[in-house]
């Protein structure tokens, strides 16, 4: 949500005086089944929840899904239309997509995984990038919330890394001499199976911390954003006004900084975590 809008929230919540800071805070970066539109309040469908093997599956539409469908959208979008070439060259918005597209290419792909498996994951590694970095910018426009705030898409994202670590780290070097090379050499026997489980906790940890790194980022921001805001509705008074909204202000475009920080963590991390899979030696 943007400064402008959350401005606008704060003056309503003041003229309800009753309502609590911590409450408007939490209403504002949760995940729920209501689109807020000017004027209007969209209820999203709803489902009753799936139980497969005890797991309860709930399927239902929330604002944070209706984000991540429009950020798949736009990130085809970039690359479907504002990236299509006229010429030889690419001018403009394309000639700054080719670089990054570029700069991720061979400044993270090829410069953690080499050459061969670097120019092979380019493509994953672009959609990361771009995918997270719209889904996180989309937090700071009116009517749209952060969906990276979501632990759920997060997680997500870092079961996708896990996965390809895996899948591809077997296919490179089979089943038994991937989860082999897992352990440093040199270990003694009898201490290899000890290792092999520190190892194999090792890679999990890597992947959740991935997973909280960019969840926890994004909803520290949008909590010190609302919470400056919300000292005007603390307060019970507009006096308050100009070193709320100031501060408010000042976070935002912090915010949009982290927005473009954070996805290029996530893209790094995700090519340094692949390429030890595919290319153990190094």
């Amino acid at each position: 949500m943007s400064i402008l809008s959350a401005t606008t929230t704060v003056a309503d919540s003041v003229a309800h005086k009753s309502e609590n800071l911590s409450e408007w805070i939490q209403h504002h970066v949760q995940n729920s089944g209501e689109w807020y539109l000017p004027g209007l309040k969209v209820h999203l469908p709803q489902f009753q929840p799936i139980h497969i093997l005890g797991a309860e599956i709930n399927l239902s539409i929330t604002n944070h899904v209706v984000m991540l469908w429009i950020a798949g959208l736009i990130t085809i979008a970039l690359f479907t239309v504002a990236y299509r070439r006229k010429g030889l060259t690419p001018v403009g918005f394309g000639a700054l997509l080719e670089w990054i597209v570029l700069f991720i290419r061979d400044e993270i792909a090829i410069a953690n995984m080499g050459e061969e498996q670097g120019k092979r994951f380019t493509p994953l590694l672009i959609t990361f990038f771009f995918f997270i970095l719209v889904a996180n910018l989309m937090g700071l426009i009116p009517l749209f919330t952060t969906a990276t705030g979501n632990v759920n898409v997060t997680a997500a994202l870092a079961i996708v890394t896990l996965f390809s670590t895996q899948y591809f780290g077997i296919k490179e070097h089979g089943l038994l001499g991937f989860y082999k090379s897992l352990v440093p050499h040199g270990v003694p026997f009898y201490l290899w199976p000890l290792m092999f489980v520190v190892e194999i906790m090792g890679l999990i940890a890597k992947h959740v911390a991935l997973t909280i790194r960019l969840f926890a980022n994004m909803v520290a921001g949008h909590i010190v954003l609302f919470a400056f805001l919300g000292l005007i509705i603390l307060f019970k008074t507009f006096l308050v006004s100009p070193v709320s909204v100031g501060f408010g202000v000042f976070v935002y475009f912090l915010e949009m900084l982290v927005a473009l920080i954070q996805a290029y963590i996530f893209t790094m991390l995700s090519a340094l975590f692949i390429g030890m899979s595919v290319n153990p030696e190094h």
